[in-house]
């Protein structure tokens, strides 16, 4: 789920990149020079207060940022693209792709570009079936970050020990134990024991 902070660091993130001020990224964009003041990011009783998509739409138009590399600023990168390793969901089942820690490992990837997000171990996964139908449909791509921390409510693909690939909801998690939320209410939720779990990794980003 996005953040107030996130957003706002994003659009930072971007004026930083283009050499701008906060309020020349504004007037750049054809809005009011304090339109992304600090002083705009909360009320006055101390609540956020988020920028209008009309105000990010139109700075991203202006700058020439697609959305794709602004949802990467938003995830922490730096803004521009890089090639990321590439593999089918299926596969990421079988050896040889992964190390023991859940990085990418091998030559047997293809790539994509993608917007730097800020890990340069992050790797994208293709879908294949229905098993994950609504969130993700056969055809799109997540990308994958084995080094953001994880918290309950993210969307992880888990490994097990044993070679199943799991992409659920984390739900509670503990020294012992992980719950997960399955995206697909057809399918249950599970409850995997700590010493099952090759790796986690947190979903940053989908194509749909």
């Amino acid at each position: 789920m996005l953040s107030h902070a996130q957003i706002w660091r994003a659009l930072d993130r971007l004026a930083e990149r283009l050499d701008l001020s906060p309020s020349a990224l504004a007037r750049r964009a054809g809005l009011d020079a304090t339109t992304f003041n600090r002083s705009k990011r909360e009320a006055a009783d101390g609540r956020p207060r988020w920028p209008s998509t009309e105000s990010i739409a139109k700075v991203l138009a202006a700058t020439g940022t697609s959305l794709d590399e602004f949802m990467g600023l938003v995830n922490g990168g730096t803004g521009g693209r890089r090639a990321i390793p590439l593999i089918g969901f299926a596969q990421a089942g079988e050896g040889g792709y992964f190390d023991d820690a859940g990085f990418p490992v091998g030559g047997a990837w293809d790539e994509i570009a993608f917007p730097n997000v800020g890990d340069e171990h992050a790797y994208a996964l293709e879908i294949s079936g229905d098993s994950m139908l609504p969130l993700y449909r056969d055809g799109d791509v997540v990308v994958v970050s084995p080094s953001a921390p994880i918290r309950r409510g993210d969307r992880v693909v888990v490994k097990t020990r044993e070679g199943e690939v799991l992409a659920k909801e984390l739900k509670r998690q503990t020294n012992r134990t992980v719950e997960l939320r399955s995206l697909n209410p057809e399918h249950p939720d599970r409850l995997l024991q700590e010493a099952d779990i090759a790796w986690i990794a947190r979903v940053l980003w989908a194509s749909q």
